[in-house]
Order: structure tokens, then C-alpha cells, then sequence
């Protein structure tokens, strides 16, 4: 029995037998399946289920469907205090006192976010299987004073997908292979792998991913979610292992469009002028809207293409006005800058993040300190895929480095300067779209996952907020591995 199994077995026993008899009752009653927050909350409000219950359903879900069964394993540990903390918010709720919109909403948060639980924020390594905090992450704290409980954490690509060139998304040597939604033998993608998964198999209210570079956009695709990527410093980025503090951020990964809303609303640390419901979201109308309408890469998958364009008939009949768009050239420069970028990026953010970390917990306090202890476990670690990112992102120097300063000057020229600059305004369009990814492959554990089909690196290099909706389920989309 490995690690998840065993905190996920012992976790789900301790709530089942602190179960209350009316909680049990409920639990049995009321099926959280398909169900969007709004639902939720509208049964909690009509005493339809309590917070407690509805912790209960999900854990027998999770035990069903992601322990046993089809074995998703989308969640790699359960927070053996979330039960306490639901039956608190009954209370409060039976006294009148909702703490904010999200009150007894049972969340999961990705394993590279930090909460004060009793529960280790890994990264999906070994290396950080102690890391215990003393305090939530900032975006944490704004889920809890929201009213939403922890009720565990997701697996995920580890390290957010940038230790290894031929990654598989999904696997961690702390959670295993995380499988696709609706197709085990199917690639999730990553590196939000669980918490996709997890928010399409209702084993959750709804989830937080992170994303650099389609990282909440990629698996809301493929596990047909509605993933959303804000803008970068919307959110806080304290308390969550870092890639890259310039390209870094965490999102909402939920059922629908107003799920998302809500939750982005909730943990951005600035008013958002959307998500409460009935509110602006609803009122909302494409009519005289221009959106400038990106084409289809030259490698998307036929499904993709005829996806894209009923889509496009879609908006076209909501009133919105489709602007015909083409790439900039610079685009096709922006690849190289930014993983050049990213390598100074993560070497600085990843040693200055373990020199935080308690020695008394994590052994290694530098990158260099990772890859030695890559290798001294590679029987844990090193069983699918390598870690050729890590010895080239060790290799780079500072980031004072005139190399990284070249990278990052052409990176902004390639993705914004001559870039989204030149499309966001352009005849009055104020909103870009274009296909997301292709169909998922199957998990390939021996070359990774394949490259290409999607549209997520410039936006995501530029800082600009991102989302992913789709009314087909299940998704049809193709993994695109990104960090």
C-alpha cells in the first residue's frame, strides 16, 4: 500500500465512523452527482443536505470511484479535519451565520498549494512528502472565509509537468497515473490532472488547479469542465510551489460557467465585477460583442475543427460578431524564449522556496539537492519518466544572467509586443478564440504525451487570463502537456 493509499483508506474510515446517524441518513439521500455549485447551494439552503452529508457523499465517491473501482486516482490525500470543519458550518448555518457565498461547500485544492490541514503539500514528490504548513496559502484563507471546507487534495503532473521532457500528465510518484474522467486508458492532461478529474467525477463541489502554461486550460478540457485561468496577480501566488512567478497562477475548475465565476470570485484578491448569481453573470449578453476568431492550427485533429466551428455558429447566433484573425509571425517565435525563461525562472523560484521550508521536514533545500534525491529514489521517482528539466533548469545561471534577460525580451516581443497586441483591439475585437486542444490520447508512459493542437502558451506568457467551456461531456479534447 503506498502513500495515498494509505491516507485516503484511513481517512475515508475516520469519517464514515464519525458519521453522524442524521448526517448518514442525509448522505444516503441526497446525490451530489452532476450537480452544479449553485445546486448545492440552493439544497443547502432548503436543508435539502448539510455540509456534513454532503462531505460523506463525496467521500464515498471518491472511495467508489477513486480508490476502487475505475481507480481515477484524482485525489491524492483527505483531510482528516474537513468532517469537524463541516459540521461547523451546519451550525453556523442552523444560527443564521453563513460565513460567504461558497458556506459548506466541500473544495479540493491541487497538491502544490499549501493549507494549515494536516496534510503535507507535496508537489507529487517524495521529496516533500513531510512538508507540513503552519497557514493557508492566501487563495486558502479566501476559501475558508467564504464559507468552503478542504476536503482534501488533488494529484497532479508532478512538479506542475516540469521535471521531465517526456512527461505522462497525470503522474506523480506520490498519487500514481491520475486517468481520465471517461476513459482510463486516457490521457487527463496536466499538470491540474486530479483536480479536472476530480471536479468532472462530482467527487467535489468543485476544485483549484494552477496553471503556467495550460495548465488549468489543458485537463478542464479533456475531463469536459469548465476550467478558468485569470489573470496573472489576480490571485495571490503565495503558498504555492512555484515554476514561474511571472507566468504562475491558480484557477477554478468546476461543472459550469457559474461555478466558476463564483469561485473565481471568492478567492481573487480584488473585486472581480462578476460571479454572484443572478447578478451581472445572467444578465450578460454576446449581442454586438466582436470576438476575433483564431485559426485552427494546422495540426488540430478534424474533431477539434468541427468542435471549433459549431462552437462559432454558436456565438455567431447569441448575437456576437466573429472577426476573422490571423497568427502573427511572432508567434511562431515564442516557444523557445519562453521555456528558456522558464528554466532561470524555476531554478531561482524553486531554491528560494525550499530555503522556507522547515530542514527538520525537507532534506533538500536546493534543486540541486532534488535531482540527487531523484536519484537516490529512483525506484520511486524515477520508474516513468526522467528528469531532464530539473538538469537543465540547474544548469542556468541567476537570474541577472544576460541570457535570461535576452529570452524574456524576445519572449515579450514574440507573445505581447507584436503579439496579442497587435490582435486584442484590432478592428474593435475585445476577445480572443480559438481551439483549446484535440482529442485525448491514451496514456503513453514510454514517450509522454504528444505535442501540439492547442492554443494556451501566448496568453499564458503574456499574463492574460484564459477559460475553457465547453457544453460537450464527455470531452472530446486532446491532453496538451504544459507545466
Amino acid at each position: 500500500m503506498d502513500r495515498r493509499e494509505f491516507v485516503l483508506s484511513a481517512g475515508v474510515l475516520s469519517f464514515t465512523a464519525s458519521l453522524s446517524r442524521r448526517a448518514l441518513a442525509q448522505a444516503g439521500e441526497f446525490d451530489p452527482t452532476e450537480r452544479s455549485m449553485a445546486a448545492l447551494l440552493q439544497a443547502l439552503a432548503a436543508g435539502e443536505t448539510s455540509s456534513e452529508a454532503l462531505t460523506a457523499a463525496y467521500l464515498t465517491r471518491i472511495s467508489r470511484f477513486d480508490q476502487h473501482g475505475p481507480e481515477h486516482r484524482a485525489v491524492l490525500a483527505l483531510n482528516p479535519a474537513a468532517l469537524d470543519a463541516a459540521r461547523a458550518l451546519d451550525l453556523q448555518r442552523h444560527a443564521g451565520k453563513l460565513r460567504g457565498p461558497l458556506h459548506g461547500l466541500p473544495i479540493l485544492v491541487k497538491d502544490n498549494i499549501e493549507t494549515a490541514d494536516p496534510l503535507a503539500t507535496t508537489a507529487g514528490s517524495w521529496a516533500l512528502a513531510g512538508s507540513r504548513r503552519p497557514a493557508d496559502a492566501p487563495l486558502v484563507a479566501r476559501l475558508r472565509n467564504a464559507g468552503a471546507l478542504v476536503l482534501g487534495k488533488t494529484n497532479l503532473s508532478e512538479w506542475a509537468n516540469f521535471r521531465s521532457t517526456r512527461s505522462s500528465s497525470g503522474w506523480s510518484g506520490m498519487g500514481g497515473q491520475t486517468r481520465n474522467a471517461y476513459d482510463r486508458e486516457r490521457n487527463p492532461s496536466g499538470s491540474s490532472a486530479g483536480s479536472g478529474v476530480a471536479a468532472a467525477a462530482s467527487f467535489c463541489a468543485g476544485a483549484i488547479g494552477t496553471e503556467t502554461n495550460g495548465s488549468i486550460l489543458a485537463p478542464s478540457s479533456v475531463n469536459g469542465v469548465v476550467g478558468l485561468k485569470p489573470t496573472v496577480g489576480l490571485l495571490s501566488g503565495r503558498g504555492i510551489v512555484p515554476i514561474s512567478a511571472r507566468q504562475d497562477t491558480a484557477g477554478p475548475m468546476c461543472r459550469t460557467v457559474g461555478d466558476a465565476a463564483l469561485l473565481l470570485a471568492a478567492i481573487a484578491e480584488r473585486p472581480i465585477g462578476f460571479g454572484a448569481y443572478g447578478s451581472e453573470l445572467e444578465s450578460f449578453r454576446l449581442r454586438g460583442v466582436r470576438l476575433g476568431a483564431m485559426p485552427a492550427p494546422a495540426s488540430a485533429h478534424p474533431s477539434s475543427v468541427h468542435l471549433y466551428d459549431e462552437a462559432r455558429a454558436t456565438l455567431t447566433r447569441e448575437g456576437a460578431v466573429i472577426v476573422e484573425l490571423q497568427n502573427p509571425k511572432s508567434f511562431a517565435d515564442a516557444d523557445e524564449p519562453e521555456f528558456e525563461a522558464l528554466l532561470f525562472e524555476f531554478k531561482d523560484g524553486i531554491n528560494a522556496y525550499l530555503a522556507t521550508l522547515d530542514p527538520a521536514q525537507v532534506a533538500s533545500r536546493t534543486l540541486a539537492d532534488l535531482i540527487e534525491f531523484n536519484r537516490r529514489h529512483a525506484d520511486q521517482e524515477l520508474i516513468v519518466f526522467g528528469q531532464e528539466i530539473f538538469e537543465m533548469a540547474q544548469s542556468r545561471g541567476p537570474l541577472t544572467d544576460p541570457a535570461y534577460q535576452k529570452a524574456l525580451d524576445s519572449l515579450k516581443r514574440a507573445a505581447d509586443v507584436e503579439g496579442l497586441a497587435t490582435l486584442l483591439g484590432h478592428d474593435g475585437v475585445e476577445v480572443l478564440i480559438a481551439p483549446s486542444n484535440g482529442p485525448a490520447e491514451r496514456i503513453d508512459e514510454l514517450w509522454g504525451d504528444r505535442q501540439g493542437g492547442g492554443w494556451s502558451e501566448i496568453a499564458s506568457a503574456a499574463g492574460l487570463p484564459v477559460t475553457r467551456a465547453s457544453p460537450y461531456r464527455p470531452a472530446s479534447s486532446r491532453a496538451y502537456r504544459s507545466a
